[in-house]
């Protein structure tokens, strides 16, 4: 059963689902099952052996990889639209990082096989995939560049900007981020630690570029917080 439309115009731009055409989406959802996750809940962890694949609907979903010592370092967001579970469904391995819910999740789940045996009857869907893997990896090497060359500051200013492009909406005084974050999710998303991430959110309160709440930031001045990652 596909989605209904109303679900579907909610997706993050240029995720996975959004770059299907109409009837490979359709072909898609019809073959997998609609489940829901509460917040905090985990839909994979690392190192489990991969049977499905997420189509994420509606809700967040935070992916994750834990260090030797116990520590959580923070790979991505995914939001609506996005495909989660593909890199271990293609290549056979064990998953590579956790994925858990940010906030309640809904999602449609497929089969490793029935997937695999759609790529192979859809493949313009298949070209789709290759080109998303493509831009997580640029992706990833670019932040990879960031751990190298910004201090923690800069490292948080990045991803404050990130969030309030992709998940932010207009408020009283500039971009209220939507996305439920912790000061220790922000602090594995940057590898920074906590004290550090603190810090850098104080000196950004104190400038007057951002404001905080409980659980919430909002970005008075995103072109300045821009020029201060930079």
């Amino acid at each position: 059963m596909a989605p209904e439309p109303g679900l579907l115009s909610r997706t993050d731009p240029g995720e996975f689902v959004t770059v299907l055409s109409a009837q490979d989406r359709d072909d898609l959802f019809h073959i997998g099952r609609r489940r829901r996750w509460p917040a905090g809940a985990t839909l994979f962890s690392e190192g489990d052996r991969s049977t499905t694949v997420v189509l994420v609907i509606s809700g967040r979903a935070k992916v994750f990889s834990l260090t030797a010592q116990g520590g959580e370092v923070l790979l991505a967001i995914r939001g609506p639209g996005a495909l989660v579970g593909e890199m271990s469904a293609l290549d056979g391995a064990p998953r590579s990082a956790s994925v858990a819910a940010l906030e309640p999740l809904e999602a449609y789940v497929v089969g490793v096989t029935a997937f695999l045996d759609f790529l192979r009857t859809h493949p313009d869907a298949a070209v789709r995939i290759v080109r998303m893997i493509v831009s997580r990896l640029r992706d990833a090497d670019r932040k990879r560049v960031e751990f190298g060359t910004y201090d923690a500051l800069g490292r948080v200013a990045l991803r404050l900007a990130e969030m309030a492009e992709r998940f932010g909406a207009d408020a009283e005084r500039g971009v209220r981020i939507t996305l439920p974050f912790t000061q220790d999710e922000l602090a594995a998303w940057t590898g920074s630690s906590r004290e550090s991430v603190t810090k850098a959110l104080r000196t950004l309160r104190r400038q007057g570029i951002i404001e905080t709440g409980r659980r919430s930031v909002s970005v008075i001045d995103l072109d300045r917080l821009r020029d201060r990652a930079r």
